[in-house]
């Protein structure tokens, strides 16, 4: 009897202690991609959610978990889910992009995104990745380190997700439909969102008292660590907190040198953690979520805010406020940017590729293309090199894995097929070509990839993000890339590393990453308004050595077209 006591004591223990030695688990979710009735600006609408949740549910999980998660649709529309950021090694099937990686799931249908979260830790998020849904279904992914593994930083008390997004008081799908038959871009949104939270706004007067207005309870003397994502459609962002200073610790689940600012930009698609420690002793301190735009194209100016207040303050206190900076703030853009340095420590090294295999230079912009059924003869597209992307019936990796002939070519222009003053005017000529054209890269090769914006009708910023890899912006600078004396200023040393980056307007980003990992893999604009236009292409890796090295099979519930 004694003994086996001991035995059950011993299996009492065990099943105590085995979950925090052991690092990596499986979890699991389900999405239910339902209809809501959301009213916000005093006008109800219906949109697209995930289990009726407005932004969509957080995902918890940590490095080298499994996450598995089952999207059952229940909507009129087609959806997939993309997870923003996360490697997908070998996985390609689960990254989410419709018709590039997978049919999308259709009406009553479901599929499990099955992937393995390797070598990442820190914010990423969720969206839709078909239409324009993902302007309501998109949502954080926070991705703790390993157990026992500390933050590179001073840990923080407590940890806060901020989701910014944009919303119209129209159905978002009816606003691009539009736009598109029209030949012209899209309305801008009616407000920007922080958590869901349009707030306080004069257009409608039952807000005006922050009845719609998030606000964070904060303890004074407590550090919180603040998971910024910026899931809005078309704007880069402002963050700014009145009478308080953010330290930057993170930007796309990858550490940085800690540094501290006021202002954080962000674009779409970027994610940002940065600490924040409630030293102000008690009263309520306004938050300013504005849009940044460089130039005269039309974006959402309308400043939405939120609170920071003290616990335990008295309601009669007065705000402390402050000034978004203005729109055109590029110097502080430009600030903020340069100060990001990959951490570069022993434990988290910045592996800059050195040497290059493949040296590619894309144009970025957009142009014009006759449309006869448009209002004026005409449409706004976008371009890489030059070539409006078409989108397949079938999906792109299915083609490549199965040799179905017919679907793309894989003859995308490396670098543009004809030299112009980029950063200037542009030709005459504002037409673009079409076509459904990849590039093809071994597996494992070095790739310096040269973004340059163009003036074609105007320059402006574009947020290019890149599937399945994460890559080092080695340079950057305004008007052409010279590939004589500029490469002799890149930052091989601690460059940022980001899935997604923010080519500045009339300028160039150079970026560098490895292709490591087999597949097709989407690069766009995460404006959403230009990857409708065409500013879109993809890579083709391929296998390398044996299976280790070779995109895995298709699972068995993948969607059909």
């Amino acid at each position: 009897m004694v003994q086996l006591i001991s035995w059950v004591r011993a299996i009492v223990l065990a099943a105590c202690i085995l979950p925090l030695l052991v690092d990596a688990r499986t979890r699991h979710y389900k999405f239910n991609v339902v209809m809501r009735n959301v009213t916000k600006l005093c006008s109800t609408k219906s949109i697209v959610t995930v289990n009726g949740q407005f932004p969509g549910p957080t995902i918890y999980a940590r490095e080298d978990d499994n996450v598995v998660v089952k999207v059952v649709n229940h909507v009129k529309y087609n959806v997939t889910a993309h997870w923003h950021g996360v490697r997908q090694l070998r996985t390609g099937w689960s990254d989410g992009p419709a018709y590039i990686t997978q049919c999308p799931i259709q009406t009553g249908q479901s599929f499990v995104y099955n992937f393995t979260i390797t070598g990442q830790r820190g914010t990423l998020f969720w969206h839709a990745h078909i239409l324009w849904l993902r302007a309501t279904v998109h949502g954080a992914l926070v991705i703790l380190p390993k157990l026992g593994v500390p933050y590179p930083f001073p840990k923080p008390d407590k940890e806060e997700v901020i989701v910014l997004g944009e919303w119209w008081k129209s159905d978002v799908e009816a606003v691009i439909d539009q736009s598109t038959k029209i030949g012209l871009p899209p309305n801008v949104s009616d407000s920007h969102t922080v958590n869901g939270y349009t707030g306080p706004l004069t257009s409608c007067p039952s807000l005006q008292g922050g009845a719609d207005a998030y606000k964070l309870e904060v303890q004074n003397g407590t550090t919180y660590l603040l998971r910024i994502v910026n899931a809005a459609l078309n704007e880069d962002i402002f963050v700014k907190v009145a009478g308080h200073q953010l330290t930057v610790v993170e930007v796309d689940a990858v550490y940085t040198k800690p540094f501290k600012t006021d202002t954080i930009v962000i674009t779409p698609g970027q994610t940002t953690n940065a600490l924040l420690t409630a030293d102000k002793g008690a009263g309520s301190y306004l938050v300013t979520i504005s849009p940044y735009m460089d130039v005269p194209i039309p974006v959402d100016n309308r400043t939405t805010t939120a609170t920071l207040h003290y616990q335990n303050s008295l309601s009669s206190t007065a705000m402390t406020t402050v000034k978004p900076p203005p729109q055109n703030a590029t110097q502080v853009a430009a600030t903020y940017i340069n100060s990001i340095r990959s951490l570069n420590s022993k434990e988290y090294p910045a592996r800059v590729p050195l040497t290059v295999d493949k040296s590619l230079m894309f144009t970025i912009g957009v142009g014009v293309n006759p449309c006869p059924a448009c209002i004026n003869g005409s449409r706004v597209v976008a371009a890489v090199n030059n070539v409006s992307f078409v989108m397949p019936t079938v999906g792109l990796l299915q083609a490549h894995y199965y040799n179905i002939s017919g679907v793309y070519t894989d003859d995308f222009p490396g670098t543009p097929l004809f030299a112009y003053n980029y950063s200037g005017s542009g030709p005459k000529n504002m037409q673009t070509m079409n076509g459904t054209r990849l590039y093809r890269l071994p597996y494992n090769a070095s790739v310096q990839l040269v973004l340059q914006d163009t003036g074609v009708i105007s320059p402006e910023s574009h947020p290019i993000h890149l599937h399945g890899f994460n890559f080092f912006a080695v340079g950057k600078g305004v008007g052409n890339y010279n590939p004589i004396t500029d490469p002799a200023k890149f930052n091989l040393i601690d460059p940022v590393e980001r899935n997604t980056i923010g080519v500045p307007t009339g300028g160039w980003t150079a970026i560098r990453f490895r292709a490591d990992n087999p597949g097709v893999w989407f690069l766009h604009c995460h404006f959403e308004v230009h990857t409708s236009w065409g500013l879109k292409m993809a890579f083709i890796v391929e296998n390398g050595k044996g299976p280790n090295e070779s995109i895995l099979p298709p699972p068995k519930d993948l969607p059909k077209c």
